[in-house]
C-alpha cells in the first residue's frame, strides 16, 4: 500500500469507525429502554443479557452500511475540498488505485453483513421471540417483587412487603377470577413454588374472605394451600420467516416449490391451495432477498459515496450528511415497500428488492467514470 493509500484509507477508516460507533449507540436507545423496562419487572439478568447478546448484531445491519456511506462522503469531500484531489490528478496519481481500498473495504463489510444477515439475525429473532415464553416460564417467581403492587398473572393482584428466598411475608392477595365475587386473602408468609404453568402457594397463618360461592363468610387458617391456575403460559413456539437460516431458508423455498408442483387439478380447492404456497414461497423469496440487499448496502454505500463527496466543494459536511441522508433514504425506502407487496407473488416482488442495487451500481458506474 503506497503512501497517499495509506493515508487516504487510515482517514476513511477512522471516520467509519466514529460514524459507527455513533450510529450504533443511536439505533441501540430503543435496546436500552427494552432492556430497562425488563429490569425493572424483575426479569432476571441472565435473561437480561441473553436479550442483549442476540438483539444488538441486529443493529448491524443498518449502522454498518450507514456509517460506510458518511465516512465515504465525508472523507473525499473533504480531500476535494482541501484540493487534494486536485492535486492527486496534476501528479498523475490514479484515482481508482486511491478509492481501492474503502471499495475492497466495502465489499469486506458486504461479506460480514450477508453472514450476519443470514446466521446471526435469524438466530436473534428466534431466541427474542422464545425468549417472551421463556421469560414468562423462568421469571414467573422472579417477577415477584417485595413492595409493589404485582399484577402481571391475569385476574389476580397481589402485593407482599417482604421476600427470602420463595417465602413471601405478609401477603395480600386479590383473587377476581370467579365472575361471581372477588376474594380477599391475606397470610403472615406463603411458600411459593412453580408447577408447570401454575403458580402454587402454601400460606400460613391466612385468612380468605370468601371460602367460595356457598360460604360467603370469612375463614382463619393455620396452613392452607392456594395456586394460581394456568398464570404462565407454555407456548409451542414455530419458527416463522425471520427466523430461518440460510440453509433452512433454501430447504423451506425447495419445499414450497415441490408443494407447488405436486397440486395438481384447476378446482377451487386446489387453486386456493396453489395461491396460499405461492404466496408462503413469495414470503421466503422476498425474505432472503432483503437479506441480501441490506448486505449490498455496503458496497453500494462506499461507490456512491465516493464519487459523490468528491463532486461536494463546500461546506462538505453540510452538503456530505445531506447526501448521505438521501441516498440510504432512497434505498431502504424501496426495500420497504418490496416488502409490503410480498404478498402480491405475480409482481415478484423478490427480483424488484435488487431495484435500489441497481440503481446505486448504475449511479456510481456514472459518477465514477466523470469524476474519477
Amino acid at each position: 500500500m503506497k503512501t497517499i493509500e495509506r493515508y487516504v484509507f487510515g482517514s476513511f477508516l477512522s471516520s467509519f469507525l466514529l460514524a459507527f460507533l455513533v450510529l450504533s449507540f443511536v439505533l441501540t436507545i430503543a435496546l436500552l429502554v427494552q432492556i430497562v423496562d425488563l429490569v425493572m419487572d424483575g426479569v432476571p439478568m441472565p435473561l437480561v443479557g441473553e436479550f442483549c447478546m442476540v438483539s444488538l448484531p441486529e443493529t448491524l445491519q443498518w449502522s454498518m452500511p450507514l456509517a460506510l456511506l458518511v465516512s465515504a462522503i465525508l472523507v473525499f469531500s473533504r480531500l476535494s475540498a482541501d484540493s487534494e484531489i486536485a492535486a492527486m490528478r496534476a501528479c498523475g496519481i490514479n484515482l481508482l488505485s486511491v478509492v481501492r481500498w474503502p471499495v475492497a473495504f466495502g465489499a469486506l463489510c458486504a461479506m460480514l453483513g450477508l453472514w450476519v444477515n443470514n446466521e446471526i439475525v435469524p438466530r436473534g429473532h428466534e431466541v427474542r421471540r422464545t425468549l417472551k415464553a421463556k421469560v414468562s416460564v423462568k421469571a414467573g417467581l422472579g417477577v415477584l417483587e417485595p413492595g409493589r403492587l404485582i399484577s402481571d398473572f391475569p385476574k389476580v393482584k397481589l402485593y407482599f412487603g417482604r421476600k427470602e428466598g420463595n417465602w413471601l411475608y405478609d401477603l395480600v392477595v386479590l383473587d377476581y377470577s370467579n365472575p361471581k365475587f372477588d376474594r380477599l386473602i391475606t397470610a403472615e408468609k406463603a411458600l411459593v413454588t412453580q408447577s408447570g404453568a401454575d403458580v402454587d402457594f402454601e400460606l400460613y397463618q391466612m385468612t380468605v374472605d370468601p371460602v367460595d360461592e356457598e360460604h360467603r363468610t370469612m375463614v382463619r387458617a393455620s396452613r392452607f394451600p392456594y395456586s394460581l391456575k394456568n398464570v404462565i403460559k407454555r407456548s409451542h413456539y414455530t419458527k416463522r420467516v425471520k427466523d430461518f437460516r440460510f440453509s433452512e431458508m433454501l430447504a423451506q423455498i425447495r419445499a414450497r416449490r415441490a408443494e407447488i408442483a405436486s397440486i395438481s387439478g384447476n378446482g377451487a380447492v386446489e387453486d386456493a391451495k396453489r395461491d396460499f404456497t405461492r404466496r408462503e414461497l413469495s414470503e421466503h423469496l422476498v425474505e432472503l432477498s432483503k437479506r441480501f440487499v441490506f448486505a449490498m448496502a455496503s458496497i453500494c454505500f462506499v461507490l456512491v459515496g465516493i464519487p459523490l463527496g468528491i463532486r461536494s466543494q463546500r461546506k462538505e459536511s453540510t452538503i456530505g450528511m445531506a447526501i448521505a441522508l438521501a441516498v440510504s433514504l432512497g434505498y431502504y425506502v424501496i426495500i420497504i415497500l418490496m416488502l409490503s407487496c410480498e404478498r402480491f407473488y405475480w409482481a415478484h416482488p423478490e427480483i424488484l428488492m435488487w431495484l435500489p442495487v441497481a440503481a446505486c451500481l448504475v449511479l456510481a458506474a456514472k459518477l465514477m467514470r466523470r469524476h474519477l
